[in-house]
């Protein structure tokens, strides 16, 4: 993620109240992975309403077996990715600012991430991957409500610094459906050998790309002191 805060000892006591923040840049390993994501997580949304909107006549079976499946469920997916879209496409502006003080992404952001962590529950009623998939879901959909539940709370007593480092544990979360996509790919490459098919790695994959996640913003939030 691109920049963080980190207080000067003597404003300690002052920093959820400050407009601005003491920057550095983040490491490039995490600028790298952060804009890998977002634009997996784009492609992923892209193509998934394509293939919901005019379904390809010629994918290889098994993600043809996965398109009729989201195919049979259109709505749903639909009410589920086009808000993930919008919040993940908002999410580098909150990201990249300096200042802690409340602009429109958090007013977009809140109420988008709230769609997404509801119809996620309600997607999980369908997993592909059974209830290993479907406990990643809870899971982790469960932290990305609480992180926003949580930095609302702080947003609505001013204290802007914890608002921001909940809102950036909300967005690392969100993103680990993108890095479950090379995880995947890579279930899929080794199918012919692992004769698993994605009803077996889809939950493991899930719980995989989330956990790293999940895993890599707290470490950056606990390594920067915010």
């Amino acid at each position: 993620m691109s920049r963080f805060a980190q207080p000067g000892s003597e404003l300690a006591g002052q920093a959820d109240s400050s407009a601005t923040e003491v920057t550095r840049p983040s490491p490039l390993w995490l600028r790298v992975g952060f804009w890998a994501c977002i634009l997996i997580a784009v492609a992923a949304v892209i193509r998934r309403t394509f293939a919901l909107l005019s379904p390809p006549h010629s994918a290889p079976q098994q993600m043809a077996a996965l398109d009729n499946w989201f195919g049979s469920h259109a709505a749903l997916t639909l009410a589920h990715i086009l808000p993930a879209l919008l919040f993940v496409l908002i999410a580098p502006f909150f990201v990249v600012r300096k200042s802690n003080q409340t602009a429109w992404q958090e007013y977009a952001l809140f109420p988008l991430g709230l769609v997404v962590g509801i119809t996620a529950y309600a997607m999980s009623a369908y997993s592909v991957g059974g209830w290993i998939e479907r406990s990643a879901v809870l899971v982790f959909g469960t932290l990305f409500l609480y992180s926003l539940s949580r930095a609302y709370l702080y947003l609505r007593r001013g204290e802007l610094l914890q608002k921001r480092r909940w809102i950036l544990r909300a967005i690392a979360i969100l993103l680990g459906v993108a890095v479950t996509r090379p995880v995947m790919g890579m279930f899929f490459a080794t199918s012919p050998l692992t004769h698993l098919q994605p009803s077996q790695f889809f939950g493991i994959a899930f719980w995989i790309g989330f956990l790293t996640s999940t895993l890599v913003g707290e470490f950056w939030l606990r390594r920067t002191s915010l």
